[in-house]
């Protein structure tokens, strides 16, 4: 049976604008923010910085607390991050290289590096990446956003 593994997240960009999300994969979803593969709210305001997270074994446990998140006050939030991450540093900085970065478009091969791999959290969120075999790249598939259009050209009544 498939262990599963859900984030909820926070996002922050240099003046400290705060992005919550929710994932199941965070290496992948970290990377779309840095990269500004989508358009919305964190690329607008460069939301690039992996600041906080905690990682659930259930969907809804995971959805729950987000929505907990969301609701706080930003006051509350900064102190959530500061009790793990007081000099707000990007947890992340290390997981992709500058060339991956630089050329987001290009196909995603993330190299392991042991010696970059950092702990984040120390209470509810342990997350470290799996050991691939000797030599072998992590791939990161990304999945293109569906798209639903609405109103086709159905018969009308």
């Amino acid at each position: 049976m498939r262990e599963y593994k859900f984030f909820v997240y926070i996002m922050a960009s240099k003046s400290r604008v705060l992005y919550t999300g929710i994932t199941n994969d965070l290496a992948v979803r970290v990377f779309q923010h840095k990269t500004e593969r989508f358009d919305g709210f964190t690329k607008q305001y460069r939301v690039h910085r992996l600041v906080y997270f905690e990682s659930f074994q259930y969907v809804r446990s995971a959805i729950a607390r987000e929505k907990e998140i969301k609701h706080w006050t930003r006051q509350r939030r900064v102190k959530l991050i500061e009790s793990m991450n007081a000099t707000w540093e990007d947890l992340a900085g290390s997981w992709f290289s500058e060339e991956l970065l630089a050329n987001p478009n290009a196909s995603a091969v993330i190299k392991y590096d042991p010696t970059k791999v950092q702990r984040a959290g120390q209470g509810k969120s342990p997350y470290t990446f799996k050991e691939p075999a000797p030599g072998q790249p992590v791939r990161v598939k990304f999945r293109p956003p569906r798209i639903r259009t609405f109103g086709g050209s159905k018969d009308k009544r």
